[in-house]
């Protein structure tokens, strides 16, 4: 039954609730590195139990065979626009896209309208993800160049993570003074998450393309204007802070092969004080592809040469990268479609992030395991997630089933995003996903969601 939003039923996590028992049975489980048969039983919203066979009935019985059965992918950086930009997408439509395609949390980001710099504002985000999200969701508090002493009020208990714009961002959210820089990184204890691009090089180079070509100027040129220089010399300069004050440093969305020294692979993840993210529209465009997308893959940093999207997923594969997500940023296709300068850049992905994960296990070149270890455990274990990323007896029931012989193309009546675009319209992936979990409770089931229960707010072991 697909449920509406009037009847949502609106929680928290303080709250007794009636939820229904699940059995998942004879389930291949993708989880720790293997790839094992057996069933799931949840109760509560958790994983009561997990075994090769469960004698026990359940409110809903799922017969998982031939399937595989996932944690919920954690994606730590989406932009879903509310407050403020509901034009473009907001905290029902932008969670529902999530579940559809596997993710049952996420991580939201600050330039929303008004920027979220102060505790207040920061609170009324989870308000609203309270009464609409239903996914799981944690929002990050943002930095500006004068917000120190309400940083500094963050909770990262229940806070993910303070965001830092080292680039071009809207409002006041610009931080590039040195000195505002080194006051946040030698006072914020808890991780701090950097957009990295220097502003300097990308003004220098913005006009001079203007200079050249006037308003008249082909997207080809996006990842020349918003070069791997600007990219090195940002996300070496917030490296260097972090490595001077031991600051908990997490760099989004690298692009280029030159920033790849930066990072580590010789130690494990849970040891890590600086680590980085990979997003799937790096890993899967090239500069190339502007030719056939144009303004639709316009995104900062830029999608950049086939040297470096080449690059980036070996650095996956050996650990140098640490998590895959997408940093959906959707805008409507009327904004989307303006000439070079008036298009905004950001690109709607969290529907579609798993399925273009699986096309490159299709290809053979990456299995499930990493898949699940870069998308669910990974983030998990970065942010410090409590009970969440893993399929563990005691842990929050997140889990997604997958049927990996299915076939579909991305269509229009099957794009959930409040946008109603995508890059891969037309596209057929291999690789469905038939059942999402949310915190215990069935949301997505064959293309219906069940909105009877709203998910939770991420808690942090921190």
């Amino acid at each position: 039954m697909l449920f509406s939003r009037t009847n949502s039923f609106i929680h928290n996590q303080s709250q007794s609730i009636r939820m229904k028992t699940i059995l998942i049975q004879s389930a291949n489980i993708i989880n720790e590195g293997k790839i094992f048969n057996g069933d799931v039983f949840i109760k509560n919203g958790r994983i009561e139990l997990i075994a090769p066979q469960i004698d026990k009935s359940a409110d809903i019985e799922i017969n998982a065979e031939g399937k595989y059965l996932m944690p919920g992918i954690i994606d730590d950086q989406v932009h879903f626009r509310e407050p403020g930009l509901t034009h473009k997408s907001d905290l029902y439509t932008e969670p529902r896209a999530a579940v559809a395609g596997g993710t049952t949390s996420f991580m939201e980001m600050p330039n929303t309208k008004p920027n979220t710099l102060t505790q207040e504002l920061l609170e009324d985000k989870y308000q609203i993800g309270k009464r609409k999200s239903l996914a799981n969701y944690s929002f990050f508090m943002g930095a500006s160049n004068d917000n120190l002493e309400e940083v500094l009020k963050t909770n990262p208990k229940n806070v993910c993570g303070l965001k830092i714009f080292m680039g071009s961002s809207t409002g006041n959210m610009l931080v590039d003074n040195a000195k505002t820089l080194d006051l946040l990184f030698s006072n914020v204890s808890m991780l701090i998450a950097t957009h990295c691009e220097d502003e300097a090089t990308v003004r220098k180079n913005m006009e001079e393309y203007r200079l050249k070509y006037g308003d008249d100027i082909d997207v080809k040129y996006h990842p020349i204007i918003r070069d791997v220089e600007g990219c090195y010399i940002s996300s070496s300069m917030a490296v260097e802070l972090a490595k001077k004050h031991n600051t908990r440093l997490h760099i989004l969305h690298i692009s280029t092969a030159k920033e790849l020294e930066l990072f580590r692979n010789d130690i494990p993840l849970s040891e890590k004080r600086i680590t980085a993210e990979v997003c799937v529209h790096h890993l899967n465009f090239n500069a190339d592809d502007y030719e056939k997308f144009g303004t639709q893959i316009k995104c900062n940093p830029a999608v950049k040469s086939e040297a470096n999207r080449s690059s980036l997923l070996p650095a996956l594969l050996n650990d140098t990268l640490d998590i895959i997500a997408t940093d959906h940023a959707p805008h409507t296709w009327e904004e989307k479609s303006k000439n070079y300068w008036n298009a905004p850049s950001g690109v709607p992905l969290v529907q579609h992030s798993l399925q273009v994960m699986l096309q490159f296990y299709q290809q053979g070149k990456i299995s499930l395991e990493k898949i699940i270890e870069k998308m669910c455990h990974a983030p998990a274990i970065c942010f410090n997630v409590k009970e969440r990323g893993f399929i563990r007896e005691g842990y929050w029931a997140d889990l997604v089933l997958v049927d990996l012989n299915k076939s579909w193309t991305v269509q229009k009546d099957n794009i959930h995003y409040k946008c109603n675009w995508s890059p891969f319209e037309g596209h057929t992936f291999k690789g469905y996903v038939e059942k999402t979990i949310v915190s215990g409770h069935l949301a997505y089931d064959n293309g219906i969601f069940n909105e009877n229960k709203m998910g939770e707010r991420l808690l942090f072991d921190n």
